[in-house]
């Protein structure tokens, strides 16, 4: 005989939730998958290979991963004042943690592109140096490290809250200084929400489109991204280059959700075991 659960209303909660995600999330993306069957391995393999694809994906790619990186660095840093200090302004730099949240990308990337094009306040800067940021592989890699940078600063946060002061006065006690007890003590417990922020920054760089269609320039083999490729081969109604991409990026992203899911788990073993 089944037990009854303590909550009522299993069924249509779950029902619910299936056909909910089901329609907006797993079918729409299923479609891509049932699109690509109808070419063949061959013409996929083709078609995604291509060099203008292989050259979108090596930026794509590249980019979100050097901004992660530097997303995890800083966010970390942003994450660690606004939680162990007391100043005034505090409240509203953690809210300016959210503005790429909020802000339409195409507004992000129109702003982007005015500060850092050649004549721009920082551009204009970078110039005397030599240094071209708008148009470039770099004007893409700072619109990633823009879109994403949330994604790395709210994943440590509410582990740097949950952190006891104590553990660090013990630390002190036993004669530890401040570098060997930041190294010991606090980051083995940051470390896996840290890779958590990393991964999901480098998820959300990879499907970037808006912010980056502005500042790149969208030279192809150059500054094309593999989003904005997907998209000239749907106005050139080439639908069988666009899937195939499509595909390349839609592995990836899933390959990454499973390693976040991973990551998760991890931390929140490490949690239990660092509470024990």
């Amino acid at each position: 005989m089944s037990r009854r659960g303590a909550l009522p209303g299993f069924g249509l909660s779950l029902g619910t939730t299936l056909a909910f995600l089901g329609l907006v999330v797993l079918i729409p993306l299923a479609t891509v998958v049932v699109k690509s069957a109808e070419l063949g391995i061959a013409d996929i393999v083709r078609l995604a290979t291509s060099p203008r694809a292989l050259a979108a994906y090596g930026l794509t790619f590249g980019a979100a991963f050097v901004a992660a990186l530097v997303d995890t660095v800083f966010g970390l840093l942003i994450a660690w004042v606004i939680v162990r200090y007391r100043f005034a302004g505090r409240s509203l730099l953690d809210a300016a943690i959210d503005i790429p949240f909020a802000v339409p990308t195409a507004v992000s990337g129109i702003a982007l592109t005015t500060l850092y094009a050649p004549n721009g306040w920082i551009g204009r800067v970078a110039g005397v140096f030599g240094v071209q940021v708008a148009y470039s592989r770099l004007g893409v890699t700072v619109a990633l490290i823009f879109v994403s940078l949330p994604f790395a600063a709210r994943t440590v946060q509410p582990i740097l809250e949950s952190l006891e002061p104590e553990m660090e006065e013990a630390a002190a006690t036993l004669g530890a200084g401040r570098l060997t007890t930041f190294v010991r003590v606090i980051l083995p417990h940051l470390l896996p929400p840290a890779l958590t922020g990393f991964t999901l920054a480098f998820a959300r760089a990879i499907g970037e489109y808006g912010s980056v269609v502005f500042i790149a320039g969208n030279m192809p083999g150059k500054t094309e991204i593999a989003p904005l490729l997907i998209m000239t081969k749907l106005e050139q109604f080439d639908y069988s280059g666009a899937t195939s991409i499509a595909l390349v990026l839609l592995i990836v992203s899933f390959v990454l959700l499973l390693a976040v899911n991973r990551l998760g788990a991890w931390t929140r073993r490490h949690a239990g075991q660092g509470h024990a």
